[in-house]
Formats: structure tokens, sequence, C-alpha cells
């Protein structure tokens, strides 16, 4: 009986290092820079995106965030949003091929939007909320590109574009809203404040976070099966000898 106290305790350390390993590889995964909601009609009106920035690090703050605007689709009547510390700065560019809209042809958008002079501690995250006129009606998605600068100097670059068709998300996502087909008015707010309040409330997509945490579930089952059968061999093992 003694025999099998070793392999046990030898089996049991084997089942908590793989599921420690599983919980850190889905928390690392979902710890990027993301934006919300997940998708809006094509050519949708007047609304908010709230871009997500977590803060991975333990030991250095988050101290500024660029996020760049496709100008190939470009958004159209960007307002930022006041944020508490934060001072937000909207780069323009001209654009290779103007818009055409009911108030005119638009011949610039703006391509970046930089965060700096605030703070995301190590377990924080904040929220940016963006207001915008018009979302292009001829793609079916916008990667903006984001780079995530810390105070110990380390940048985040938050670039890679998900593979067309592809399951796997890329190591270093980039924020991608999808476009769908669908009404393309969206109901006025009241202003933009009102939007990217409410906006922040709501959060993330709530079945996107439970489809994550029962995928989670699943690998945890998973893995103590995979002990537990371990576990039983080598008991078996010993009991026979």
């Amino acid at each position: 009986m003694s025999a099998s106290h070793p392999a046990a305790r030898r089996a049991g350390a084997v089942a908590a290092l793989a599921v420690t390993t599983v919980l850190l590889a889905a928390g690392a995964a979902s710890a990027h820079v993301t934006v919300h909601p997940e998708s809006y009609a094509k050519g949708a009106t007047d609304g908010v995106l709230t871009f997500r920035v977590p803060n991975e690090e333990d030991s250095a703050s988050t101290t500024k965030v660029q996020v760049f605007l496709p100008t190939d689709h470009p958004v159209l009547g960007v307002l930022v949003h006041p944020q508490d510390g934060w001072t937000a700065k909207v780069t323009t560019t001209k654009l290779k091929t103007p818009v055409k809209t009911d108030d005119g042809t638009i011949t610039e958008a703006a391509s970046e939007i930089t965060f700096s002079g605030g703070k995301i501690g190590a377990g924080q995250y904040e929220d940016f909320n963006v207001a915008f006129g018009q979302l292009p009606d001829d793609t079916g998605t916008l990667v903006f590109k984001t780079l995530q600068t810390y105070s110990d100097g380390k940048v985040a670059r938050w670039i890679e574009e998900p593979a067309a068709g592809g399951d796997d998300e890329p190591e270093n996502p980039a924020p991608v809203l999808k476009l769908t087909a669908g009404d393309t008015a969206s109901a006025p707010a009241k202003n933009a404040t009102d939007t990217a309040t409410a906006t922040a409330k709501a959060g993330p997509d709530a079945s996107d976070s439970t489809a994550r945490g029962l995928g989670i579930a699943g690998l945890v089952v998973g893995v103590l099966g995979l002990a537990a059968g371990a576990f039983a061999i080598v008991r078996s093992r010993s009991a026979r000898s």
C-alpha cells in the first residue's frame, strides 16, 4: 500500500500542473485589446466603439494607447469621449479615395487616436469610448491595429489580423469589428457621453464571455479525466507489484 502513495502524489501533481497550465493559457489568450460591441451593421451611423485595454504586466503600468483606424475603409465623424486622467489626440489623414455622403464629399478621416497621460495598473483595465458618424458599407470587417506602451518601455503590438477562414486566434490579435448586413441607420443617441456611458456599462458581449467560459471548463474537465486515468493505471500497477 505504501508504494502507491508516491505514485498517487505524482499523478495528483501532474493533474494540478495541467489544470494550471490550461487556466494560464486561457487567461493569456484573453488579455488583449478588444473592441465592443463586436459587430455593427454596415454603414451604421451615430454609434460608439469602446476599446477595452487590459494591463497584463505585473510590474508595469500602461501609459499610452495608440489605436490606428483603417483609411481604405474610413470611419467618418470620429469624436473622442473625455477620459479622466487621459489626453486624447486624433490624427487625420487625406483619403486616397474620397467618400461621398449626403452632406458632401469627405476627403479626410481619422487615422490614429492616441491616449496618453493616464495609467492602467496591474490587474486593471480601461475603456476608451469613441463616437462615430458613419461606418463604411463596402467591407465586412474593420481592423484597428493597436500599440500599448508600458511604463518600463515595453510595447505590446496588437496588430495581427485573423487569417481568412481560420479558427485559431493570432498570438497578438488586433481588435476586429465585424460589419454585418442589416439596418444601416442606428438610433441617434442624445449625445456621445450618454452613448459612451451605456456602452461602458454593458461591457463585452455576454454570449462571447459565456462561450469562452464553457470552453475553458471543457478543457479543465478533459485534463482532469486524463489525470484520473493516469492515476488509476499507476494504482493498478502498484497493486499488482
